[in-house]
């Protein structure tokens, strides 16, 4: 890749030393470099291409109990002390938080397993090659279906990234990653009436992203069964999620044990653990040492080793997710959470977050819900971490006698979110990451479908 500083990880550390010669108590300190290529067509033409540079180094330093950070794209000596000396000016005018440290040294370290986060074939890819896989991606779509009458384009677009962060209590530590994806997003009409709808391919590694034919086929299928849509009378029936919207349940599972919530009491799962929280088919893994995937790392963001959490556990809250800070408010240990571009406080984050698989095909839940909703498609952020409610506007595709039947639109699905974790009957076999969150097709007993 280009412009690849080859001593990241030493200018982490040498930031670390200026801080301790500064005056500071403790410090640590992340460098990050990255290389961006996107290029989006519509119709066949190239729109627009970006290629950028990107490189920042940032320090957190504490002073006592008051702590300071700053960043700064200036890597010179200068620059960098400069950075060094704005931290140090603002930690001196902090309040002091009796909770603010580095994690405890034993906590530190590095996942050493395998983590496929890097592959040469996606530096290696030419620009016309990108561009070639966009356009043959949207051209395969609109080729489709003579209903497929527009197109709001197709793109392919790479990063390569490296980072490397140091600590005062000796930690160091560096990695490399490479990603690649491409999406096309087809328009089809009916009558006076147009929907869209969109497909992609992400990986680690160019050779494992999908064909470009296969992807704007599956986007032109997916739009093709938008058309015509009608409304749902508004009633109380099962619903099942397909993958693409059920990660979106794990997503909000994640708001409800993050350490952040739980203390400040805004979720209301605070002081749950131990306790049955949902259907015993439910179980929620965090685990950032899976190899090839997006969530996944040798360390998080305050040096604490990668590792596998099983926060709900057959419906038991079995664990909270932490970093150090959100860890000592509890008074727990560290899940190895921490959250962070290259300086500030770290919040609380996640690996590859998701719910685990069950044993049934997609095709059973359908058959197992016999009249209901099929969502494929969400809308809106309608849900509250310490009340449940859940309430977000949906599309996707009726089910009578457990098949589907006809496109479904402009409808809201409600329910309290307790009620949809403990209403939880089915998962399927289905699980696929395509990012760093994830979820197989699920079946809800029963929620509010509020139509016309």
């Amino acid at each position: 890749m280009s412009h690849v500083l080859p001593n990241l990880e030493d200018i982490a550390a040498d930031l670390v030393k200026m801080a301790r010669t500064a005056g500071a108590d403790a410090a640590e300190a992340g460098v990050a470099e990255g290389d961006e290529f996107s290029v989006d067509v519509r119709l066949g033409e190239v729109e627009t291409i970006k290629e950028s540079g990107s490189r920042a180094a940032g320090i957190r330093l504490l002073i006592g109990r008051k702590q300071g950070s700053s960043y700064t794209s200036d890597f010179t000596p200068g620059g960098l002390r400069t950075m060094v000396a704005r931290a140090m000016d603002l930690a001196r005018i902090a309040s002091e938080d009796p909770h603010a440290g580095l994690p405890d040294p034993s906590e530190l370290g590095s996942y050493d397993g395998p983590l496929d986060l890097y592959h040469d074939d996606v530096a290696a890819l030419a620009a016309a090659d990108k561009i070639d896989r966009a356009k043959r991606c949207e051209r395969a779509a609109l080729d489709f279906d003579p209903r497929i009458s527009n197109s709001d384009g197709g793109s392919f677009s790479t990063r390569l990234s490296r980072q490397s962060f140091a600590n005062s209590l000796g930690f160091t530590g560096s990695y490399r990653t490479s990603s690649c994806s491409m999406h096309a997003t087809p328009v089809a009409k009916s009558g006076d009436r147009m929907e869209r709808d969109y497909w992609y391919t992400l990986s680690r590694r160019a050779a494992d992203l999908l064909d470009p034919e296969t992807v704007g086929r599956k986007a032109a299928e997916r739009v093709l069964r938008r058309l015509d849509p009608r409304k749902a009378p508004t009633q109380r029936v099962p619903v099942v999620f397909e993958p693409r919207v059920s990660r979106s349940i794990a997503g909000h599972l994640f708001e409800l044990i993050n350490g952040e919530a739980v203390y400040k009491k805004s979720t209301y799962l605070a002081g749950k653990l131990g306790e049955r929280v949902a259907s015993e088919r439910v179980t929620l893994i965090d685990d950032a040492t899976m190899p090839g995937l997006f969530g996944s790392s040798p360390f998080d963001d305050e040096g604490v080793p990668s590792r596998r959490t099983v926060a709900i556990e057959k419906g038991v809250l079995s664990s909270y997710l932490l970093n150090s800070y959100t860890a000592r408010k509890l008074g727990m240990r560290t899940t190895g959470g921490a959250s962070r571009g290259v300086t500030g406080n770290a919040s609380v984050g996640h690996g590859n977050l998701y719910l685990e698989a069950g044993q049934s095909a997609a095709a059973d839940l359908i058959r197992a819900a016999g009249t209901g909703l099929f969502v494929t498609d969400l809308v809106g952020f309608g849900f509250n971490a310490a009340t449940g409610d859940y309430s977000r506007g949906a599309g996707g595709l009726w089910i009578e006698n457990g098949e589907l039947a006809f496109p479904v639109s402009e409808v809201t699905i409600a329910a309290n979110f307790q009620d949809m974790l403990e209403g939880l009957e089915m998962a399927a076999s289905d699980l696929e990451f395509q990012g760093s969150v994830a979820a197989p097709s699920l079946l809800i007993r029963e929620m509010t479908i509020s139509g016309s």
